[in-house]
């Protein structure tokens, strides 16, 4: 377990889910997170009190991501340091291949989970510590074909190359960037997905682990990366998927 008493962390989309189990895996370690939320501000609640029951520290700042004005409203509720940051918030529209993507899914795909991190990346870099953490939540789709959700993983595609070129950039302040790309997972976004027994059994024969990933699997790698253990580890993807693809 690594030490992140004295850090602060933004944990953004940590009400349920991956951001959730990341924000109480950074709290676990001793960080004080601040649990961003969208709009289910009790979700992000209950996960404050869910840290604060373990013993750790937590509180959740609301701001709605992929319209106009959701980094000044997050940046304005979010009055302190940071040491880690993690772009988690993501919008994912199912079954929705090229032939009837719309034009308006496609941008709120785009501004959630390319342009909001970009910019409040832009925003709250003078408030970053010099040796600090840039984890984005990515995913294996950028190398596995996803006939069926095409535009989620061009977000994805731009994420990876947002999180190696700011690598560079932020270097000479021994801020590591970093991206995690995740496989398939256990979360409130695929519940419907892996009400199908099928869908469970096609994920599981391309995993090469042989089950599906659970949150934790991932808030544990995020928590490695945002650890002093991590601190010669920038401007990669570590692959978190138990092996799809392999």
């Amino acid at each position: 377990m690594g030490d992140l008493h004295g850090k602060v962390a933004l944990v953004t989309g940590a009400s349920r889910g991956i951001g959730r189990a990341i924000a109480e895996r950074l709290a676990r370690d001793g960080a004080l997170v601040a649990v961003h939320y969208g709009s289910n501000e009790a979700a992000a609640r209950e996960t404050v009190e869910a840290i604060a029951a373990a013993g750790g520290r937590a509180f959740p700042v609301g701001a709605e991501l992929g319209v106009p004005g959701d980094v000044d409203t997050l940046v304005a509720a979010l009055d302190t340091h940071l040491d880690i940051l993690v772009h988690n918030a993501g919008r994912y529209v199912l079954r929705r291949p090229i032939e009837v993507l719309t034009s308006e899914e496609f941008d709120k795909m785009f501004a959630v989970n390319v342009k909001a991190p970009f910019f409040l990346t832009q925003r709250l870099l003078p408030r970053l510590r010099d040796g600090g953490r840039i984890i984005a939540i990515s995913s294996v789709a950028t190398r596995v074909t996803a006939p069926n959700g095409i535009a989620y993983p061009m977000t994805k595609g731009a994420l990876d190359v947002f999180s190696q070129t700011l690598a560079k950039h932020l270097a000479p302040r021994g801020i590591t960037v970093n991206s995690v790309g995740v496989g398939y997972t256990r979360t409130d976004m695929t519940a419907e997905l892996l009400e199908v027994p099928e869908n469970v059994a096609g994920n599981v024969s391309r995993t090469a682990l042989g089950r599906i990933g659970e949150v934790e699997d991932i808030a544990d790698a995020v928590a490695f990366l945002a650890s002093e253990d991590a601190r010669w580890i920038t401007g990669t993807k570590v692959d978190v998927s138990g092996g799809v693809g392999l």
